[in-house]
């Protein structure tokens, strides 16, 4: 079976050429200089760069710099690691575009299992919340601690052979993404049982300021202060 990321993906601008100066407005030497030098480290433009270039080469410059900081340079989390995290992150923020991180993750190691694996992270994560609604108002009726107990069942079906650590790690991230503040509690603490680290944790969360915004992002990281608060975790800084 032919893998799809095999294949580059096509992210010129709909309609538009990066070659056709006719259907954009004409980059100047620097403002062309600055939008190669993005397609020469990633491969591709995205029209979000041509937008920069065209209205501030320096803005491109330092976002470039930035987003390789923050996605591409290596840091705590090995690649593998990372392009868990980020399926789990994309799948459950639904970002379309996540098809980038698709090809990253298949360069990475991960199979299409695996990639599977962590999509499924992010379906079952969404689950909590249903959990939580019925553990809330009709725990006379379904019990609190067992819906706890059946949901950690369905999260352990649906990583897969995913390293418990690591499943937990992405799912984390994918409440983050969700803002499903006990969800993301329950998950830090099950990946600190499993060895996860405080630098894997906030590496893991920071991805959220991509696809999910800053205000997502402290979101997140209020409930691992709050949960560090509680004795539930290590503290974040």
């Amino acid at each position: 079976m032919t893998d799809p990321g095999n294949s580059p993906p096509d992210l010129t601008p709909r309609g538009q050429s990066d070659d056709d100066p006719a259907a954009m407005v004409p980059l100047n030497d620097a403002e062309h200089a600055v939008l190669e030098a993005v397609r020469a480290k990633r491969g591709y433009t995205l029209p979000y760069h041509r937008m920069f270039a065209a209205g501030s080469a320096d803005l491109l410059e330092r976002y470039d710099a930035f987003y390789e900081a923050l996605t591409l340079a290596p840091r705590v989390l090995t690649p593998l690691e990372r392009e868990t995290v980020w399926a789990s992150i994309l799948a459950a923020a639904r970002e379309v575009h996540g098809f980038i991180h698709m090809e990253r993750a298949r360069r990475a190691g991960l199979d299409e299992a695996a990639r599977s694996w962590a999509v499924a992270i992010a379906a079952v994560c969404e689950a909590h919340t249903v959990i939580a609604f019925a553990g809330g108002h009709w725990a006379d009726w379904t019990g609190g601690p067992s819906l706890r107990e059946r949901y950690l069942a369905m999260f352990e079906a649906a990583r897969g052979r995913t390293p418990v650590a690591l499943a937990h790690l992405a799912a984390v991230a994918a409440m983050g993404a969700r803002r499903d503040a006990a969800g993301l509690r329950l998950h830090l603490e099950r990946a600190f049982e499993a060895g996860i680290t405080r630098e894997q944790v906030a590496e893991a969360l920071s991805y959220l300021m991509i696809p999910c915004g800053g205000n997502v992002l402290i979101d997140a990281v209020d409930a691992w202060v709050d949960a560090a608060a509680e004795g539930q975790v290590p503290a974040p800084y």
